[in-house]
């Protein structure tokens, strides 16, 4: 006897993987928590987070909404103004240390910069360059959106049940004058680069995790009940500035934030992962969940990952879904009804 002798099946490659087909292979998710059609649900962060949030609403889950849209403002309006993006107008949050910076904001632990970029007589957010795609008339008006956003936010962390966040980049910009983050280096949105004062960071392990960790508690200390689920992007990078291929930089950065959200699930029972990574990227799937361009997840592929998630909860906890938006669960939806600021990058290797 050893102890391999009496692990279930899912434990051996050839059992669990190579005698199944792609479609067939289950198991990939034991959630830790029960979380009902009236749960209230957040979600943030890279950009595949928003099919989670729509696959909750499309399925007669609760995805909490804290900054709603204009009355009568049509639906291609509130993509466009990233209103229902995510659970409020923060635009992508693609890394951790950004989570913590917009925790503390709205746990007034730390007080937002009064940073503006201008371009064409128009005013952007540096940290949601996208919200309004044409930007802001005034600065006085781009100051009070983003506190709207913020109090938004806060009311996402003291409400809600379940917070999901979705890890995209290890890769980031930072003011080195004043320590903060940007969710794109400036220049590319708007704004001027100003190497004295604009500074790239790839992001390592134990800063991410530190990060992460800190704006779970900081939010569980407002909100003691609140339980967070963590993915990870499957989205490859559209561009980078490593100085590595553009692949290798992919494979690194996930697996990194892979790393992260890993051993922060294992050791502490208010987190959970759920692998949509994996269930896209793995080698199972032959690449058969990716557009033509190697890079945007497909409907299918979209769709393939969010019944799993309910189809796990059904089968621990006996929570069915109820299909409201039969043309979405269908396969309707493609890559342009997502919202995703860092593909803006690729405009800049454009006709090299």
């Amino acid at each position: 006897m050893n102890p391999y002798n009496n692990l279930p099946d899912n434990a051996f490659w050839k059992l669990a993987v190579a005698n199944k087909s792609m479609f067939d292979i289950d198991n990939l998710w034991d959630p830790k928590f029960k979380i009902y059609p009236k749960s209230k649900v957040v979600t943030f962060g890279s950009c595949f987070a928003q099919h989670i949030g729509n696959a909750l609403s499309d399925r007669g889950f609760t995805w909490l909404s804290t900054e709603l849209p204009p009355t009568g403002l049509s639906e291609v309006s509130c993509k466009k103004f990233n209103y229902n993006v995510f659970s409020c107008r923060t635009g992508n949050i693609y890394t951790t240390s950004l989570l913590k910076q917009w925790t503390e904001w709205a746990l007034d632990i730390s007080t937002p910069p009064d940073e503006c970029w201008e371009k064409e007589g128009r005013y952007y957010d540096p940290f949601r360059p996208r919200v309004e795609p044409n930007g802001f008339e005034s600065i006085d008006e781009m100051l009070r959106s983003r506190k709207q956003t913020i109090a938004s936010f806060k009311q996402a962390i003291t409400e809600s049940n379940y917070f999901v966040f979705t890890l995209g980049l290890t890769e980031s910009w930072f003011n080195t004058e004043s320590g903060y983050e940007y969710p794109m280096c400036p220049g590319t949105v708007a704004g001027e680069f100003d190497s004295n004062k604009h500074e790239f960071k790839n992001q390592e392990f134990e800063f991410i995790r530190s990060n992460l960790l800190s704006a779970i508690q900081m939010m569980r200390k407002v909100n003691k009940q609140l339980k967070f689920i963590l993915t990870v992007s499957p989205v490859p990078l559209t561009a980078t500035k490593s100085g590595n291929h553009v692949l290798l930089a992919t494979m690194e950065s996930k697996s990194i934030l892979r790393a992260v959200a890993g051993q922060l699930a294992r050791k502490n029972p208010a987190i959970d992962y759920f692998p949509s990574y994996e269930i896209i990227n793995s080698p199972t799937s032959k690449g058969a969940y990716f557009e033509p361009n190697q890079r945007s997840v497909n409907p299918y592929g979209v769709n393939f990952v969010m019944d799993s998630f309910f189809k796990s909860l059904n089968e621990k906890y006996g929570i069915s879904a109820t299909v409201k938006n039969t043309s979405v669960v269908k396969v309707k939806k493609s890559k342009e009804d997502v919202v995703c600021e860092e593909e803006l990058l690729a405009a800049f290797g454009d006709g090299k």
